[in-house]
This record gives C-alpha cells, sequence and structure tokens, in this order.
C-alpha cells in the first residue's frame, strides 16, 4: 500500500498478530457513543493505541490499533472487532475509521456476493466463482458485461422509483429477471418506462403486434 502512496486499514486479529502482547496492563483511550436503533439505544465503544509493531522483529512496521465493540442495552457485546492503520487514531477520528474498516463486509456482501451463485435464489446474477476466466475467453467478457450491469441496476435503484416498485412486486431480484426477459420476449415496449409500469403492475402490457 504504501509503494502504492496509498493508506491502508487492515482487520486485526489477536491470534495472528502479537500486538495483544502491548495491551496486557495497560488501558487504552477510550471514547463511546450511543446509537439509536428504533426503540433501543447501543453503545459503540473504541479504544486504540499509537505507535505500536505490527509484528515481531526489529524491522516491524509501526501502525496504530483501534478496536470497536457494540453493546446492546443488556450490556452484552455483541459485536467485536479491531484494526490496524496508519492513519491517525484520536477521539475525533476513531469512529470514522471503525466504520470504514467494517465498511469491507458490506462491499463484500452486498456487491460481490450478490454476484456470486451462492445467492441464485435471490439475485440472479449467476456469476460464478472462478480464477480461469483469462483474458482470451468468452467467459472473461461475459464476467466483465456483469459488472457494468450491476453498476446499471444500482444506479436504478437509488434513481428510479418504477424500477423499485417492480422490484418490490416481484419480491426477488432473480424472479423480476426473469419476467423482465420471459415478458420481453413476446411483447413489444414502446418506452423502458411503460416496460417498468407493466412489471409494476401500475399498467398492462401493451397489445402484441
Amino acid at each position: 500500500m504504501h509503494a502504492a502512496k496509498g493508506h491502508f486499514l487492515f482487520i486485526c486479529k489477536p491470534s495472528s498478530h502479537p500486538i495483544q502482547q502491548y495491551l496486557t496492563g495497560i488501558e487504552p483511550a477510550e471514547h463511546r457513543e450511543t446509537v439509536k436503533r428504533g426503540r433501543q439505544r447501543f453503545t459503540h465503544r473504541y479504544r486504540w493505541l499509537g505507535d505500536v509493531p505490527l509484528r515481531d522483529g526489529d524491522d516491524a512496521m509501526i501502525v496504530n490499533w483501534l478496536t470497536i465493540e457494540i453493546i446492546n442495552p443488556a450490556g452484552e457485546v455483541t459485536y467485536r472487532n479491531s484494526f490496524v492503520t496508519d492513519l491517525a487514531v484520536d477521539r475525533d477520528t476513531v469512529a470514522n475509521l471503525a466504520a470504514a474498516g467494517r465498511a469491507r463486509w458490506k462491499i463484500e456482501n452486498e456487491n460481490f456476493n450478490t454476484l456470486k451463485t451462492k445467492t441464485l435464489k435471490t439475485k440472479g446474477y449467476n456469476l460464478e466463482n472462478n480464477f480461469g476466466h483469462g483474458k482470451h475467453n468468452l467467459s472473461a467478457v461475459l464476467a466483465t458485461l456483469n459488472l457494468p450491469a450491476f453498476a446499471f441496476h444500482t444506479v436504478c435503484a437509488l434513481a428510479e422509483d418504477l424500477w423499485r416498485e417492480a422490484m418490490r412486486q416481484q419480491a426477488r431480484r432473480s424472479r423480476f429477471f426473469e419476467h423482465l426477459r420471459s415478458i420481453t420476449v413476446f411483447l413489444v415496449f414502446p418506452s423502458w418506462r411503460n416496460l417498468l409500469e407493466t412489471l409494476a403492475f401500475a399498467k398492462p402490457p401493451p397489445p402484441p403486434p
């Protein structure tokens, strides 16, 4: 990351890093925030420690460590994770850094997993895990085309009310795409809007020519 002139914010598991030994016997700086979810209030507890070696050895990179714990109204810790970064960590930045670190799983679940077949029943993109596409195969072309299609559908979900209503009516993303493919085989729609209105059951389909 440094060679690319970038910064890093990575998960730091205590079982795989010796940083935990530097926390023994000390009390790291702490910051708490109350977050309301519905009628319940949760406590986000942050702790951090600066300038600790990432691994054993005199040549170890020096990093900043932070952790987040989410505590429910009953006082139980429902989430805990820790991170290392080369960015400055203090009371003003620790919450945003922890949120950025946790966003990795949001990207994984809401983007990558949506494209994979393990979510075939609800998503419909059918992109399998395959590390052998290469650069000269049709499968690589299809995989590449899948990405802008997903980006386009994401924009529709954010900006197009009829798209969202059509999705809601079909209940599942895969069913939406199944109906989209089927109905356009037999009918010609005068406009994109007219197609979405039909899929959203807001207007009957046009009569066949």
